[in-house]
C-alpha cells in the first residue's frame, strides 16, 4: 500500500474535523460561551521503538498516522496532525551541541559549547539547516509528499530562550546570572533571534495559516509553541529579569503562540501569564491543582493540563458529576484503556458538561 494511502479519512471524518477547527477557534474568539474539548488517549499496539523510527522517515509516519487510528474511531476532538519527532535539542544541536539518541527515547543534547561564559561573544548565529535542521526539512518534504488526504504536519519542538541556552552553556548558566550577568543575556540574544528564524522557516514549511497552528493534537492561536520546561531552575524574580523579556520578543516576531511548561516551581506560571502574546499554556496538572488554574489563569489564555487525566483519577470523576471549572476555554485530556472505554467516557464527559 502507497504511504498515502495508509490511512484513509472519509468525507464524513473531513466534515466533522472541519467542525472541530471550527469549536478550536472559538476557545480564543468566544472565552465566555464556548465548549471545552475532549482529547481521549487509548494505547496504540505495535508502535516501533524510536531507534526504528528515527532510522527511517516512514517508519515514523507511520507510527504517527497509528496513533491518529483510535482518535477518529473514538470520534474526540483529536485534530489529525503527524510531528517529525527530532526530540527537545534542535536548537541546540544547531549552535553545535553534539546529540545523542539514548535507548528507546528522543534525541537530546549530549554535550555544551560554551567552556567559559565569555566565549558566547564569538558564538556564530546558526544557519537555517545546521544540526538536525537540513534532515527536519528533508524528511518534511517527504511526509508532504506521502501525508493521507485531511492529514496536517505540526511544528517540531522548539525549545525556549533560556532551556536552550541552559543545554548550550550546561549548569554553569546558574551561577551565570550573578557572575556574567552580561553574558547571559547575550546567550538569551542570540538563541531567541535564531528561534525567531528557525520557526519562521519550519512554518513556511508546513503552512501558510499566521493566525493558527497544529499541536499536541490541538489547535491554537497563533504561529508556534516553546517549550518552558527548565525554568523550574531558576527564580521567578530571575525569569522576570532576563528570560521574560526574550520570551515576549520570541512571541511578539511571530505573531503569538502556547507555551509549554512541565515544571514544580509554582510562582513561575504566573509570570508566564503576563507574557503578553500567549495565547494558550499546558502545565503538568500532577504537580499543579488544575481548577486553581483555572482560576487563576487569564480569560484570553487557553488552557490545557500536560498528559492525560486518568480515567478513574479525582479531576476525571468530579467532571462527570458536572463539577466543571467556570473557565470554559480549556482542552481536557483524558487516557482509557480501550477504544470501548474511552467512547463511553467521552459520551460521559460531554454529558455532564453544566454549560
Amino acid at each position: 500500500m502507497k504511504p498515502h494511502d495508509y490511512l484513509q479519512i472519509d468525507h464524513s471524518a473531513r466534515t466533522r474535523f472541519e467542525d472541530i477547527y471550527a469549536r478550536y477557534k472559538l476557545l480564543h474568539n468566544t472565552p465566555d460561551s464556548c465548549h471545552p474539548m475532549i482529547i481521549v488517549k487509548t494505547p496504540v499496539q505495535g508502535i516501533p521503538s524510536w531507534e526504528d523510527r528515527l532510522a527511517a522517515p516512514m517508519v515514523m509516519l507511520r507510527a504517527e498516522l497509528d496513533a491518529l487510528r483510535p482518535h477518529i474511531e473514538i470520534g474526540d476532538d483529536r485534530v489529525p496532525t503527524v510531528r517529525v519527532q527530532f526530540g527537545t535539542a534542535q536548537i541546540a544541536a544547531a549552535f553545535g551541541c553534539k546529540i545523542v539518541v539514548p535507548e528507546n527515547s528522543l534525541p537530546a543534547a549530549g554535550s555544551h559549547v560554551l567552556a567559559e561564559a565569555g566565549d558566547v561573544h564569538e558564538l556564530a548565529i546558526p544557519s537555517l539547516c545546521d544540526g538536525w535542521y537540513g534532515k527536519l526539512a528533508e524528511w518534511t518534504e517527504l511526509w508532504k509528499k506521502n501525508l493521507p488526504e485531511g492529514v496536517h504536519i505540526q511544528h517540531p519542538d522548539i525549545q525556549s530562550p533560556f532551556n536552550s541556552a541552559h543545554l548550550i552553556r550546561g549548569n554553569d548558566i546558574l551561577t551565570d546570572f550573578y557572575d556574567h550577568p552580561n553574558e547571559v543575556g547575550v546567550l538569551l540574544d542570540k538563541v531567541t533571534d535564531f528561534m525567531i528564524e528557525i520557526a519562521r522557516h519550519t512554518k513556511s514549511m508546513i503552512s501558510h495559516d499566521q493566525d493558527w497552528f497544529f499541536d499536541w493534537g490541538a489547535m491554537w492561536k497563533g504561529f508556534a509553541r516553546m517549550s518552558n520546561c527548565s525554568m523550574q531552575m531558576i527564580s521567578p524574580e530571575l525569569y522576570r529579569e532576563h528570560v521574560l523579556p526574550r520570551d515576549t520578543r520570541f512571541f511578539e516576531a511571530i505573531g503569538g503562540g502556547r507555551m509549554h511548561y512541565c515544571g514544580i516551581t509554582d510562582a513561575v506560571i504566573d509570570e508566564f501569564f503576563e507574557v503578553p502574546s500567549i495565547t494558550g499554556l499546558d502545565v503538568d496538572c500532577s504537580r499543579h491543582d488544575f481548577f486553581t488554574l483555572c482560576e487563576r489563569a487569564p480569560s484570553r489564555l487557553v488552557l490545557t493540563p500536560t498528559g492525560a487525566f486518568g480515567s478513574r483519577s479525582s479531576v476525571v470523576q468530579r467532571l462527570l458529576r458536572g463539577d466543571w471549572p467556570a473557565k470554559r476555554n480549556i482542552v481536557i485530556p483524558v487516557a482509557t484503556t480501550s477504544i470501548e472505554e474511552g467512547k463511553r467516557l467521552l459520551e460521559q464527559l460531554r454529558e455532564s458538561m453544566p454549560y
